[in-house]
């Protein structure tokens, strides 16, 4: 029981030295307007907007060194941890990254132009296709990710390896009620 109220704890610890930020300026403005308990959930969901903002940027950036975005780094890495051949159906795909039917042809197609991924006939299904990893779309994934991770610990360096834990715990609890876990592996 120890084990958990020490992070509460500490959690608190930490709070008592943060500055104002962005969010509680906004906030008390909206409480001008609004109840302050009607505006209680944005002190999470707003913070993990704008903290989703800063990674997207930083991602974009990234990735675009490599002429990639960020929906296409999703479909190269679907596609890089999808076992030893490295491939996966259009619909296992689009559905593992909430896509439309649409939206990942589309990104099939440009991936397919620039030689970082390769279709190729279902060898059990006449009616299906795959989707394969190129070595050429490994090598640049594996450059966009490692251009990236140092661009992520950047993001979260002015976490203690005790905050990150405690705040991945948090995200982790908040995510799963919010996503139905598969238990396949396939999100």
């Amino acid at each position: 029981m120890e084990a958990r109220i020490f992070p509460a704890r500490e959690l608190f610890r930490i709070l008592r030295d943060v500055a104002r930020d962005w969010t509680d300026e906004l906030l008390d403005k909206w409480t001008d307007v609004r109840p302050r308990q009607e505006m209680e959930p944005y002190q999470v969901t707003a913070r993990i907007s704008r903290i989703g903002l800063h990674i997207a940027r930083g991602q974009e950036e990234a990735f675009g060194r490599f002429g990639l975005n960020r929906g296409e780094v999703g479909v190269l890495g679907a596609l890089r941890i999808a076992g030893p051949k490295q491939q996966l159906s259009p619909t296992r795909l689009f559905k593992g990254l909430m896509l439309s039917s649409a939206g990942i042809t589309s990104r099939l197609d440009r991936l397919e132009r620039r030689g970082l991924v390769k279709r190729r006939r279902h060898p059990d299904d006449r009616r299906g296709v795959l989707v394969e990893l190129t070595d050429a779309g490994r090598e640049v994934l594996d450059q966009a990710v490692r251009a990236n991770t140092g661009r992520e610990k950047e993001l979260i360096a002015t976490l203690t390896k005790q905050e990150r834990k405690v705040l991945a715990g948090l995200l982790k609890k908040l995510l799963g009620g919010l996503e139905p876990t598969t238990g396949d592996g396939d999100a």
